[in-house]
C-alpha cells in the first residue's frame, strides 16, 4: 500500500497528484510536437479542475506558469508565453509604500477632512450653508458609527469648524438629524415576525401553555397537574 508520505513531494497541492503525474509523464516525451499537445492537454485539464481561475485576468498565462513550476521548470514546450524561470518566483515584490496622513479625527476619516476643505472654498451663499449642513449629518453618523453614543449638534458644529478653519460656519441653532435615525436598531428592538415552520419561530405564550390556551379547560393533563 502506497501512503502520501513514501510519494515524492506536491508542488501544486491544488492540482492533485494525478496531474502531476501527468506533467512528469510530459517531459518524458521525446517527440517535440506530441509533447506540445500533451502539455496543452494538460492545460484544458488544470483549467477544467479549477474553474475559479477563469474570473482571473490571463488565467490561461497563469496555467501555463502553473505548468512550468510544477515540471520543475524541465519541461522543453512551445508556450504562448514567456517560459518562467526558478528565479522569478523567488524575488519578493516590491514594498507598498502606505501614505502616511495627520488626520485630526480619526473617526470622521480623511475623505470627510478634504470635503469640509473644498466646501469652504465655495462663496458665501445658500449653496454653501446647505452643503454645510449636509456635511455636518454626515459627520454626525460618521461619530455615531464609531462611539455608539449620543452626540450635541454642538459637538459637531464645533469640531466642523474646527476642521475647516473657521470657514465653514452653521449656526448654532440649526438642528441637525435626529440621533436615533442614524443609531442601528438591534435584533431585539426590531423583532423578526417569524413563520410557522422557519428556524427561529416561538409562538406566542397566552396563559402559559403554548399552543393550547384556547383548550386549557378541555386538556386531561390540567387535572393531573392540579391533584400533585
Amino acid at each position: 500500500m502506497e501512503y502520501n508520505t513514501s510519494l515524492p513531494h506536491l508542488i501544486i497541492p491544488e492540482y492533485g497528484r494525478n496531474i502531476q503525474k501527468m506533467i512528469d509523464f510530459a517531459k518524458t516525451v521525446k517527440d517535440r510536437q506530441e509533447r506540445n499537445k500533451v502539455a496543452q492537454s494538460i492545460i484544458d485539464v488544470m483549467g477544467a479542475l479549477n474553474p475559479h481561475l477563469r474570473d482571473i485576468t490571463d488565467f490561461k498565462h497563469k496555467l501555463w506558469d502553473h505548468l512550468f513550476i510544477i515540471s520543475g521548470f524541465k519541461l522543453d514546450v512551445d508556450s504562448p508565453y514567456p517560459m518562467p524561470t526558478a528565479a522569478t518566483f523567488q524575488t519578493k515584490p516590491d514594498r507598498i509604500k502606505i501614505p502616511s496622513q495627520k488626520i485630526r479625527y480619526k473617526h470622521y476619516g480623511k475623505i470627510t477632512e478634504d470635503v469640509i476643505d473644498k466646501a469652504s472654498q465655495y462663496p458665501e451663499g445658500a449653496e454653501k450653508e446647505v452643503l454645510a449642513e449636509v456635511i455636518a449629518n454626515l459627520m454626525k453618523r460618521s461619530y455615531l458609527t464609531w462611539n455608539r453614543d449620543t452626540v450635541s449638534d454642538s459637538t459637531i458644529l464645533a469640531q466642523m469648524e474646527e476642521l475647516s478653519k473657521g470657514r465653514l460656519v452653521l449656526k448654532d441653532h440649526l438642528a441637525l438629524k435626529s440621533t436615533q435615525s442614524f443609531v442601528p436598531r438591534t435584533q431585539n428592538q426590531n423583532p423578526i415576525n417569524k413563520k410557522p415552520g422557519t428556524p427561529g419561530f416561538r409562538p406566542k405564550n397566552n396563559g402559559g401553555n403554548s399552543g393550547n390556551a384556547g383548550n386549557s379547560g378541555n386538556n386531561p393533563n390540567n387535572k393531573f397537574r392540579k391533584k400533585f
